[in-house]
């Protein structure tokens, strides 16, 4: 009976310091001190950047007496390294951190270690080698990593040998470029490690282009934004507008695909086909507004409008119309009014000029404000600004 009492004492204990471990790791080990990795846990506790010297001292006695319970305990290893590397003790933290890989490639602070003496070294590739086992781990390694990563992709010396990295598909590539996504660095480095991941093979989403195209575009670079554009569309043509039938960019798209615009009420959106589709649009009584919207860097000249609705019918005035901006400063360059469909055979046609001195230019289709109880609705199944002939 006792020996029951006694056992079930020890396991109580040990899974209570097993919980606690991560949150208190000292109440963990007057719980548990018997238990050689929770000792560890608490002599690594002791070691922060604000440790005194008496405190690296317990560390590193506490580190010694669990490794003595667990000899695989690494978290006690790489304990001692760090002390020894704050003694400035480099080589005896050279070979104690050598030990702790040998135990376990998966300790954090092993890798943070041969990370930072890597790169000590100028030793780039070597760096990254450990931050791809430390990347293996997951869990925290990433949010403390990634950042890291994605700073030093400015530089084209780490951006090089990064890109090898990734080409080689390591598990946590896909986040890594997730968390680009999310957190773009400034825009140039963020649109060159993007192309230059897509040409080395690595999937890089549509959205994480349009990411770095509208980041170009904010920051004042049309012509980087348009180059970026070109380099994952081949037959994009600065003369013209894109994707005629609607056919193209999908949910993500850039702002040189086609851009559904839902302000005020108005409904749009982009319907597809297994090959082109169509634009689909509904105002309500009395709403007007942008609708479809296309960035364009078309150089100074006269280019014709043309394209087919269906479904539209107002009266002259509550007509929606396309119409040309400078992106710079918003001035209207050129308008094209839209006739009912049932005019034509629903075609229209129109002419637009671009003069000099607006490099870049924005296409809108436009509503204005209809008198009709039902508002105004229609499609456009093709639509082009194209060179005039």
């Amino acid at each position: 009976m006792a020996a029951a009492v006694v056992a079930s004492y020890f396991s109580v204990a040990h899974t209570l310091a097993q919980v606690l471990v991560k949150s208190n790791a000292a109440a963990a080990h007057r719980i548990a001190p018997w238990d050689g990795r929770i000792t560890a846990a608490f002599a690594a506790s002791l070691t922060g950047p604000q440790a005194t010297s008496a405190d690296r001292q317990r560390a590193d006695a506490l580190a010694r007496q669990a490794l003595r319970r667990d000899p695989t305990a690494v978290v006690a290893v790489s304990t001692l390294g760090i002390d020894a590397q704050f003694r400035n003790d480099v080589a005896g933290a050279r070979r104690i951190f050598a030990y702790s890989e040998r135990l376990s490639r998966r300790d954090l602070q092993t890798q943070l270690w041969n990370i930072e003496a890597a790169v000590s070294r100028g030793d780039i590739r070597g760096a990254l080698h450990h931050y791809d086992i430390a990347l293996r781990a997951k869990g925290q390694s990433w949010d403390l990593l990634f950042p890291i990563l994605t700073s030093a992709s400015a530089d084209a010396e780490v951006r090089g040998p990064l890109i090898e990295t990734l080409a080689r598909k390591p598990l946590w590539a896909d986040s890594f470029v997730s968390y680009v996504t999310a957190n773009p660095p400034d825009a140039r480095t963020t649109s060159a490690l993007f192309l230059e991941l897509g040409r080395a093979g690595v999937p890089v989403p549509v959205n994480a282009h349009a990411v770095a195209i509208n980041a170009l575009l904010v920051d004042g670079l049309p012509d980087e934004a348009w180059r970026h554009y070109a380099a994952i569309h081949r037959d994009a043509d600065q003369h013209r507008s894109r994707d005629p039938r609607f056919g193209g960019a999908g949910d993500r798209p850039t702002p040189f695909d086609w851009v559904p615009v839902n302000d005020g009420g108005v409904s749009t959106s982009i319907q597809r086909g297994e090959r082109d589709g169509f634009f689909d649009f509904a105002a309500p009584a009395s709403t007007g507004g942008p609708m479809l919207q296309q960035v364009q860097m078309l150089p100074p000249g006269t280019y014709r409008l043309s394209g087919h609705s269906s479904g539209i019918e107002q009266a002259s005035v509550s007509l929606p119309y396309w119409r040309l901006l400078c992106r710079s400063d918003g001035r209207e360059l050129a308008r094209v009014p839209m006739p009912n469909s049932a005019q034509s055979g629903g075609n229209f046609a129109g002419d637009m000029s671009v003069p000099a001195g607006c490099p870049v230019q924005v296409l809108e289709f436009v509503a204005r404000a209809s008198d009709a109880v039902t508002g105004m609705n229609g499609q456009l199944d093709r639509v082009q600004l194209a060179p005039a002939p």
